[in-house]
């Protein structure tokens, strides 16, 4: 079989949507409703045009308010659409993550963890998903109950590297606002970090199990967001870029600490519905992270977002080093980032592969500055032909029967 993804093949995480309140006349079908047996929040879009100065979120007593000001108005830095940083809305998630959302038809949500060892030697990401939207059995299933396709992807990189991605269906979920459990794995926001159980069996071609605890201590929590769209029907929330991460698993030399990375998208639509394709890069910096997002929308429109984050969670857009070149993938994605004039970023190590799909540690140079983060490029235009679903159903197993025990 192909080596789709090597060793590793995950989805993507990286984007998000929608807001969901109903006390505001332009848009009457904002509506809180049951997730799980729980009350939660229905995703919805939220267009660009809003310019940020209020937002809807829960107060204490569940119900939806408008609170004013916050920072990160638009800049002016943002892509040719107009998309430019913003408070974050509707979701109640200034803090921290918020677990109990409901996710439309056709939707998503995910949240992503990365973290590369201070050695260089080992990395590992993290993608805890409802609405699946790599998994071929979603897009199978018309996309119709993003809560019955749901999974926590995680992969490891470098020696004794695993990869893991179960899909589940709806019985396996449990949702609260501060804990999100598929399986036997969870994510657990305490307040000031997130503590991540894993117990998953490694897919093809390496098998085992994956089995430990991931911390990440963010320095700060964002409250930005990024509408990666104009009609806001897909946003990034970067919740953390600046963390530590603590990883302890079974497997013989996987107690590690290093730098992390913490952030979630969502969307109301398929990401191939809205996107041709798009590269995203994380680096650390002696002043905290940069951020790089690009992306070519299917209607012409491009992203081009190049965003600094501080250590106390400030974000703000500043101009973009210039477009530099990274040879292509295994499976010949094209994939580019952002570097100095002058300077020629590198890819340092491989983390996966896959025919749409690339994530890998890359070196390049930022104001002056030398710095190896985390790249990912997604050619959605390939992820749109149906031939690939077949070859991910070998990669990405569906457990639709699995059950609490409890």
């Amino acid at each position: 079989m192909p080596p789709t993804d090597i060793p590793n093949a995950p989805p993507l995480r990286p984007d998000f949507l929608a807001k969901s309140s109903g006390q505001r006349a332009d848009h009457p079908d904002r509506v809180r409703t049951s997730v799980s047996g729980i009350n939660g929040l229905t995703l919805r879009a939220e267009p660009t045009w809003n310019d940020g100065s209020s937002e809807t979120t829960p107060g204490a007593d569940g119900s939806i308010g408008v609170v004013s000001g916050g920072r990160g108005h638009a800049s002016g830095r943002g892509g040719s659409d107009g998309c430019a940083l913003r408070t974050a809305r509707g979701r109640g998630d200034h803090a921290g993550p918020r677990f109990d959302l409901t996710v439309p038809p056709d939707g998503y949500a995910w949240w992503y963890i990365d973290g590369i060892s201070d050695d260089g030697e080992r990395a590992i990401s993290v993608i805890a998903f409802i609405g699946s939207v790599f998994s071929p059995w979603y897009r199978w299933s018309g996309r119709r109950d993003p809560h019955n396709n749901v999974c926590i992807n995680v992969a490891t990189y470098g020696r004794g590297g695993r990869f893991t991605m179960t899909d589940r269906g709806r019985a396996a979920l449990r949702q609260s606002p501060e804990r999100f459990t598929v399986g036997p794995s969870s994510l657990h926001w305490t307040g000031d970090r997130l503590e991540i159980s894993v117990d998953e069996r490694g897919g093809p071609p390496f098998f085992g199990r994956i089995r430990g605890k991931i911390t990440v201590t963010p320095s700060a929590i964002s409250d930005q967001e990024l509408p990666l769209t104009p009609d806001g029907a897909h946003i990034w929330r970067p919740f953390a870029p600046v963390s530590d991460i603590s990883v302890d698993l079974d497997a013989k030399g996987w107690r590690w600490k290093g730098h992390g990375y913490f952030d979630a998208n969502f969307g109301t639509r398929a990401l191939e519905a809205d996107f041709d394709d798009w590269t995203w890069g994380r680096y650390p910096t002696t002043h905290g992270a940069t951020c790089f997002y690009d992306a070519r929308h299917r209607d012409g429109g491009t992203l081009s977002a190049s965003i600094d984050f501080s250590p106390d969670g400030d974000a703000r857009m500043v101009d973009a080093p210039p477009t530099a070149r990274l040879p292509r993938s295994l499976w010949a994605v094209a994939r580019t980032t952002r570097a100095d004039s002058g300077h020629t970023p590198h890819q340092v190590k491989a983390m996966l592969d896959a025919p749409f799909y690339t994530r890998a540690m890359v070196e390049t140079k930022i104001r002056g500055e030398r710095s190896t983060g985390v790249h990912e490029a997604l050619d959605l235009t390939r992820f749109r032909s149906p031939l690939l679903m077949p070859m991910l159903a070998c990669r990405v197993p569906r457990r639709a029967g699995w059950r609490f025990t409890d």
